[in-house]
């Protein structure tokens, strides 16, 4: 029977609790409670507690870098995606060594075992205490709207009061301190059993080019040194992925200098598997009820004001090129330019074409659908190969119902989502439900709107039978969404197809359509965008599938190789039956040993070599090679062709002989 008041310590002594959520709220173990509060433990491998965990990891490694270099300044440490970061304004860039020497002082401070203790200060007290920290000093003025500080600065701080974490010495000396909103770790020993310092990196100050660049240091920590071994496979497996090192070693894609950073250009062999993406989507798209339109690539600054990117979006949009201004032979302006944008959404453009005349209850669900190209301004440090670039193509469709239809049409687009995204090999899903955050003036709309919105979205979400996890304040500024997490062959997620429930765009553009009833009303919008964007999903398949494409999406898709070059024409005249059926065929004729044309379109990744020598030719017969090895042998002629173009139908992944069966 526990006394109280108590602690988190004498209500847990299980070890593995690292924290307690009194109330809601995430505090330290040393948190005193009362029989009053409602307090749950918080594990350390619980997702609480691995953010916990890497963030206190987080403070070690500052305290490190502090002690091999005093004049380092403090930028911010917050907790990501399985790790952490912590940012330093440094003399000179960090060097592998001098990570090295880190390592060692990190090692240091975990067998120290501090204390992590927090303190509550005023505002004052804060810059007194840390008046040689210019960057804690910006983040303490910015109290009250960290959402504007920058990415990660919550960790520091936010709405409510300031705290400092002491880390304090088994002699009760304070060896380091840091503006930190917490929790932590109750010390330092926790974070031993399984961390890594990974890479460096440059960062700007609050993610602004105008900003001082800073050093930033990325880690890793987790519970076990098993679970960190199994994360640095995990890393090693997914490096040998890394969709920008195959695009290049399998010639797909590049991006020039002399086009410029995030505008990235498809080479042949990249071009037809991205040509094979978009085919078969058209085709899901007519075959269920899409209608596809065409929208240009820049439009008169007037319409993004009307659909609300000016105001909320303006920083993600390229500057505006000012048209049209007429100079008389004095120089005096006689008509006023105009300000145009590349557009970053498609969205308002498909609302205008709803708008372009009447429409009647009998027309909705009216699905309008587009491969269309936008262009988004991301800062140079956030580009990331395919997954995160300036242009690029968005598979987008707006489709506008009835109230009564919301439901039903919502279930058809999941429907449609998961059904395309298994036709392309994806299989393992679970979904996101992003809502918005009361208070946050970035979320426009009629509150009641939302909760009706936010309920239906979680019902069909619910419906589905997959797993639903909550994602507070990400909605977008016009509505809550449903997005769908795929894990792709290693295990790694992937945000994938949005569902957003828009009750506000159709208010903003005054879109009506004529009820049963003879009256106008207003339809509802939903946003649905499959891929997010080609580019995108280019390469998410690529990795997913480690450049090893099903036969349907291969750039190459069959290769003879002849024993020798009198059984060329043999072979060549297969290859022409192949083509003749739309297969992706080639026969290679040059004087390499065939043993090396194997290795080198094994390299290449095609999934189906044939080969055929004497016996071959005078049976009627090929063999087949494939990716593992494995091979096939004396398969006659048309039974060869009809395996080939039935693998491409079916979308199978063809490595070894027992897929072709």
């Amino acid at each position: 029977m526990t006394d109280f008041p108590a602690d988190g310590f004498a209500l847990f002594p299980d070890r593995s609790v690292v924290a307690l959520r009194v109330n809601g709220e995430l505090k330290d173990l040393a948190t005193t409670v009362t029989a009053d509060d409602q307090v749950e433990p918080v594990t350390i491998d619980s997702p609480d507690g691995l953010s916990i965990l890497r963030h206190s990891t987080a403070h070690v490694l500052a305290q490190a870098v502090q002690r091999v270099k005093p004049q380092a300044n403090l930028g911010i440490g917050p907790p990501v995606t399985d790790g952490f970061y912590y940012d330093f304004q440094v003399d000179e860039p960090f060097t592998p060594e001098d990570l090295k020497v880190v390592k060692k002082e990190m090692e240091r401070i975990v067998r120290e075992n501090q204390r992590f203790v927090r303190r509550v200060v005023t505002d004052d007290e804060a810059r007194a205490e840390l008046a040689d920290e210019p960057f804690k000093l910006e983040l303490i003025g910015l109290k009250g709207g960290s959402a504007e500080a920058a990415e990660g600065a919550s960790v520091e701080v936010g709405a409510g009061e300031l705290t400092i974490y002491d880390n304090v010495t088994r002699d009760g000396e304070t060896a380091w301190k840091d503006l930190c909103r917490g929790p932590h770790v109750p010390g330092t020993r926790l974070i031993g059993n399984g961390w890594d310092l990974t890479r460096i990196a440059g960062a700007y100050w609050r993610g602004s080019e105008k900003n001082p660049q800073l050093q930033r240091i990325y880690g890793t920590a987790w519970p076990t040194k098993d679970e960190l071994r199994a994360h640095q496979h995990r890393l090693e497996e997914a490096a040998k992925r890394d969709h920008r090192k195959l695009g290049k070693e399998l010639d797909l894609f590049s991006f020039p200098d002399e086009i410029g950073p995030g505008l990235a250009v498809f080479h042949p062999k990249g071009g037809i598997i991205r040509y094979e993406i978009e085919r078969y989507m058209r085709g899901r798209l007519l075959a269920n009820g899409y209608d596809v339109v065409n929208t240009p690539h820049i439009t008169k600054g007037d319409l993004f004001m009307t659909s609300g990117h000016l105001q909320w979006y303006a920083d993600g949009m390229y500057p505006p090129m000012v048209l049209d201004e007429v100079v008389d032979a004095d120089g005096h302006v006689s008509r006023e330019g105009q300000a145009y944008y590349l557009k970053p959404m498609n969205c308002p453009f498909h609302n205008l074409i709803f708008r372009s005349r009447g429409r009647s209850y009998r027309e909705l669900p009216l699905r309008l659908s587009e491969f269309g190209s936008v262009y988004r301004y991301e800062k140079s440090g956030t580009l990331a190969g395919l997954t995160r670039v300036r242009g690029m193509t968005q598979d987008d469709t707006h489709i506008y119902v009835t109230a009564e239809q919301v439901k039903g049409e919502l279930t058809h687009s999941l429907d449609f989502v998961l059904q395309t995204l298994r036709d392309y090999g994806l299989n393992d899903f679970y979904l996101e439900l992003s809502t918005k955050e009361d208070g946050n003036p970035k979320f426009i709309g009629d509150d009641a709107l939302w909760v009706e919105a936010t309920e239906t979205l979680r019902e069909v979400a619910e419906a589905s039978g997959l797993e639903l996890v909550p994602d507070p304040g990400g909605a977008a500024f016009y509505g809550p969404k449903i997005s769908v997490q795929a894990r792709d062959a290693i295990g790694r997620t992937w945000q994938m197809s949005t569902i957003q429930l828009d009750f506000n765009q159709p208010e903003r553009f005054e879109l009506e359509y004529t009820g049963p009833d003879g009256e106008k009303h207003r339809p509802v919008m939903i946003h649905r965008a499959l891929f997010g964007s080609v580019e995108r999903f280019f390469a998410i398949l690529l990795e997913h599938y480690a450049g090893a494409f099903p036969v349907w999406l291969a750039p190459v898709q069959v290769v003879a190789v002849p024993v020798a070059a009198e059984y060329g024409d043999y072979l060549a005249g297969i290859v022409a039956d192949l083509k003749s059926k739309g297969v992706r065929a080639e026969a290679d004729h040059s004087d390499d040993r065939m043993q090396k044309k194997i290795r080198t379109h094994t390299t290449h990744k095609v999934p189906l070599m044939l080969i055929a020598g004497e016996q071959d030719r005078a049976a009627g017969t090929v063999s087949f090679r494939f990716r593992d090895g494995t091979q096939l042998n004396g398969v006659p002629v048309a039974e060869a062709v009809a395996r080939i173009t039935g693998a491409i139908a079916g979308r199978t992944l063809v490595n070894t002989a027992e897929d072709l069966a």
